[in-house]
């Protein structure tokens, strides 16, 4: 019996290793083929998770040929991904209005990001990436427009707690094309913000959501991932960030 029971046991444990590997993304690493996060190609490292290979296990790499996706115009709306160091990612980020949330300025707005964000082939965009400084974020942790019962509105959101425990995964940004570097990130947080119609809510993120938030929520404070790179990986990102700037000329916020 104890044999069967663990000849069960390692068939299951492969079949979740087989389904978590072929649900690999174009960006990060998580649940759908479609899920571009804030896209970006090249060499992703993360760690398994623990009910796949038990705690402490090592981390390992996935490959992807796919770049990422400049969207350009998007039919429907002006709105554009602003790309570093356009000032827009630096600026103060103000608090949205109780009467903005009334006149439907702010679905509007909310509405054509995801537009922005599915051209992209992304899961999430703030505010501030398409020039708008407000402090307002969307995302779809499937960056499927077809599952559009995940997408999530966050207004004048912010952290109340983070877990203790971290996790370093390679991250990269539609305002940085064509890099991508790793960045610790807090395992869960705790979140206050308000939906289009004013109502507050309380949630806790954890896994993939709460990274997709942290790194939305950077943006309404004014930080990229760039902030956060360690030394030597900010050292290999470098040549492509000095491009970027030499791209847009004069007035760029570094």
């Amino acid at each position: 019996t104890t044999l069967v029971m663990l000849t069960t046991m390692k068939m299951v444990v492969a079949a979740l290793s087989a389904a978590f590997v072929s649900r690999q993304t174009k960006a990060f690493v998580f649940p759908s083929a479609k899920m571009a996060s804030r896209v970006y190609a090249g060499q992703r490292t993360f760690k398994t998770s623990s009910y796949l290979n038990g705690p402490g296990t090592s981390s390992f790499e996935l490959f992807s040929a796919v770049e990422e996706v400049d969207p350009g115009v998007v039919e429907g709306t002006d709105l554009r991904v602003l790309k570093y160091p356009h000032p827009s990612l630096r600026e103060d980020n103000d608090e949205i209005t109780e009467e903005e949330l009334k006149d439907g300025s702010i679905a509007k707005i909310a509405k054509e990001m995801f537009m922005v964000m599915y051209a992209a082939e992304g899961v999430g965009l703030a505010a501030p990436q398409v020039g708008i400084n407000k402090r307002l974020m969307v995302y779809n942790e499937y960056g499927d427009s077809k599952k559009w019962l995940s997408e999530v509105v966050l207004v004048n959101p912010k952290i109340v707690e983070f877990s203790e425990g971290i996790d370093e995964e390679s991250e990269g940004c539609l305002s940085f094309p064509d890099m991508n570097g790793p960045v610790v990130r807090s395992k869960w947080i705790k979140v206050e913000a308000m939906n289009l119609k004013g109502k507050k809510m309380k949630k806790r993120f954890k896994g993939w959501e709460a990274r997709i938030f942290q790194h939305e929520y950077d943006h309404l404070d004014g930080t990229v991932y760039i902030d956060r790179l360690s030394q030597e990986a900010r050292e290999e990102v470098q040549p492509r960030l000095d491009e970027l700037v030499a791209e847009f000329g004069e007035g760029g916020s570094l």
